[in-house]
């Protein structure tokens, strides 16, 4: 029995780390425009009307399909991305999140059975110590009858491993236990994490500029179980091609992507520019810019970027000794990959602008 469960623990694992989520193809269009595919080396990307909605990976040079996002970690835009998970070296979304989800369910599963030998083992080595005197484990009783002499010897040593055993299946069962849910939650309510992410932020933004819209989620079919059966089919793939999805009443293919757009229009809106007056290397827990700055260091994995006096950042986020931001860099590197991360809130100060013409003031000037 327990190898059935080692064998489909570490199939679904396997699989959800071999078969990967699925990544977006190079230069992918919608449906209506894939049969002009040619077209976007020279006009598609500012011309087609579809092609507005969608947002574009200077990364991967290309756009990205409706829920797909870019990961850092795999270098490539994952379609339906919840997250990258560490322990699969992998990104979580379209391909592998049944054999994920399975993975989740099976491993707590196998440890519970594995408990309870290891609670029924100790326990019976215990009673038979106390009542018995046996210093062995009896599998056998005729057979210990006959043969009085150990079968399986089970010492302090034992009962330790036992016990140590024991207390890391259910530590598994607790923790990858809560894993499971957190995705079944994201299974029936079809929203990944992310989207999650994207649909608070959305609500907020409604909120904070009493636009009066209200933002409908367009992926949740409305049934659990028509969202369930998105991911586990009885063939093994999932629905659809990971580009296009089946929509609520009311939405359309680019109804979450236009929601994005708006998001980062309005960070961009609330971005602050701050210019660099230390060098900073990028190192995650700098010593030399002050205690707080070293204890307070962001616990994410979020990359730092190195800043050298003069820099001009633009800051969307941060903390209080620590702010997140984008690196300006200069018109004939637009192209290139930008250049995001922490950085230490004592390396930058806030430039000023002059209110009229909106430029830096000749202190600015000078020192860029």
């Amino acid at each position: 029995m327990l190898l059935n469960w080692t064998v489909m623990i570490l199939y679904n694992y396997f699989s959800a780390m071999f078969v990967g989520p699925g990544k977006v193809p190079r230069y992918v269009l919608p449906v209506e425009l894939r049969i002009h595919l040619t077209c976007l080396f020279f006009c598609l990307k500012e011309k087609s009307q579809d092609c507005m909605y969608l947002q574009y990976c200077k990364v991967c040079q290309s756009y990205k399909a409706p829920r797909s996002h870019h990961c850092r970690k795999c270098n490539r835009c994952v379609m339906k991305m919840d997250h990258h998970c560490p322990w699969i070296n992998n990104c979580c979304g379209y391909q592998n999140h049944a054999s994920f989800t399975l993975f989740l369910l099976l491993a707590p599963l196998g440890c519970i059975h594995a408990s309870f030998i290891f609670v029924m083992t100790m326990y019976t080595q215990l009673y038979n110590r106390i009542s018995f005197g046996w210093s062995s484990v009896k599998i056998d009783m005729s057979a210990a009858k006959r043969d009085p002499r150990p079968i399986i010897p089970f010492g302090l040593s034992a009962f330790a491993a036992s016990l140590f055993a024991l207390g890391l299946a259910l530590g598994t069962t607790i923790a990858v236990g809560m894993l499971f849910i957190i995705q079944m939650k994201v299974i029936l309510t079809n929203k990944t994490s992310i989207e999650s992410w994207i649909e608070e932020k959305a609500k907020d933004r409604i909120q904070y500029y009493q636009t009066g819209e209200t933002f409908i989620f367009p992926y949740d079919m409305g049934s659990k179980w028509k969202n369930f059966k998105q991911v586990f089919t009885w063939s093994g793939i999932p629905e659809g091609d990971g580009l296009d999805w089946p929509v609520r009443d009311g939405c359309h293919q680019y109804s979450l992507t236009i929601e994005q757009l708006k998001q980062k229009a309005d960070k961009r809106v609330r971005s602050v520019r701050y210019r660099a007056v230390e060098d900073y290397s990028g190192v995650c827990c700098p010593v030399t810019k002050g205690v707080k700055t070293f204890f307070t260091t962001p616990c994410t994995e979020e990359p730092r970027i190195a800043l050298s006096k003069g820099d001009l950042i633009l800051a969307t986020r941060g903390l209080k000794h620590w702010m997140y931001g984008e690196k300006i860099l200069d018109s004939a590197a637009d192209g290139g990959i930008r250049e995001r991360g922490w950085f230490p809130r004592k390396c930058v100060e806030k430039c000023q602008y002059d209110s009229e013409t909106d430029q830096p003031v000749d202190g600015e000037k000078k020192n860029r």
